[in-house]
């Protein structure tokens, strides 16, 4: 192989958008901040929660106002009575809920979402008093001064890079998406000018772990930068060049041999697999399949004879 004709495609400077956080042990965390689409859709499945958390409660303080003699019922107890139901719906539920689920609210787990920590970690009570506290006398319902408040959430929220609404800034957390889009990552194929050579050799040394590091390599490769990149294509060359017997015909470049060697490697476990399948096909035939048709009315072809 010729190192000074590399072959790798052409590096791209990737640099995904996620919230910038570091752990204490220096580790990025990849992770996409939920924003006021997302977050809006949570927070009206939360509103109905709360709706109806709001009437078994105020059924359950209504039974004890009427149940209590009616010398001790007035004015001040009702208030009374309405308060501890505000406090218990607004600003104890969602504290208990957020804290007992890591941050995880009813329309948070329907969203996929979580509120985290800047730092990373787990919410605490503390960060889930905070936030419940805030959006109650903020945010939403947003007790004091109600539309004005609620106007300057809302422009909070958009004018943060990470959408942190006054709760989060307060509190020192923020709302992350917990799934992830899975990017799909071309492999390249079998390398016309190596198909000979890659189906005669040996590679029977090359372990699921080897061929597993060379996958995600040429998978990523244009999001490496260099100098990593052609280290890195270096390593694995050699790697697979101390495995793979016969070497590869001279002046093949690296980047063709890790594609020749991965895709034979492929080609081969196929060719096992359907030879598995014939052969099981032939002792017992039909084993596997239920048998009837995934369509009604749609006959099943039965098995053939074995030769």
């Amino acid at each position: 192989m010729n190192a000074d004709f590399p072959a790798v495609p052409p590096t791209a400077d990737v640099s995904p958008a996620g919230t910038g956080l570091v752990t204490a042990e220096a580790v990025a965390l990849d992770l996409r901040p939920a924003r006021l689409g997302s977050r809006a859709i949570a927070l009206g499945i939360d509103i109905l929660m709360l709706g109806m958390v709001s009437g078994m409660v105020s059924l359950v303080a209504g039974v004890v106002l009427a149940v209590l003699p009616d010398s001790l019922v007035d004015d001040a107890l009702v208030g009374a009575v309405m308060t501890m139901v505000i406090v218990v719906v607004l600003l104890a539920f969602p504290t208990f809920v957020e804290t007992k689920t890591n941050g995880r609210s009813v329309g948070k787990m329907a969203m996929g979402l979580r509120v985290i920590r800047e730092d990373g970690g787990p919410i605490r009570v503390r960060h889930a008093f905070t936030r419940a506290l805030i959006g109650l006398t903020v945010e939403w319902p947003g007790l004091l001064l109600p539309f004005l408040t609620w106007a300057g959430s809302l422009i909070t929220m958009i004018a943060s890079d990470k959408g942190r609404r006054l709760g989060d800034l307060a509190a020192g957390t923020l709302v992350v998406h917990e799934r992830r889009p899975v990017p799909f990552r071309f492999v390249p194929g079998m390398p016309a000018a190596l198909a000979g050579w890659a189906a005669t050799a040996d590679l029977s040394a090359v372990d699921d772990e080897l061929a597993a590091q060379v996958r995600q390599y040429l998978s990523r490769a244009p999001e490496l930068s260099e100098p990593y990149n052609s280290s890195l294509l270096r390593m694995l060359a050699h790697e697979l060049g101390t495995r793979v017997t016969p070497p590869p015909p001279p002046n093949t470049p690296p980047w063709l041999f890790l594609c020749a060697v991965l895709a034979e490697r492929r080609r081969r476990s196929a060719a096992q697999l359907a030879a598995g399948r014939l052969v099981t096909e032939r002792v017992l035939p039909g084993f596997g399949r239920s048998g009837r048709s995934p369509f009604p009315g749609v006959p099943v072809r039965p098995a053939s004879p074995a030769r």
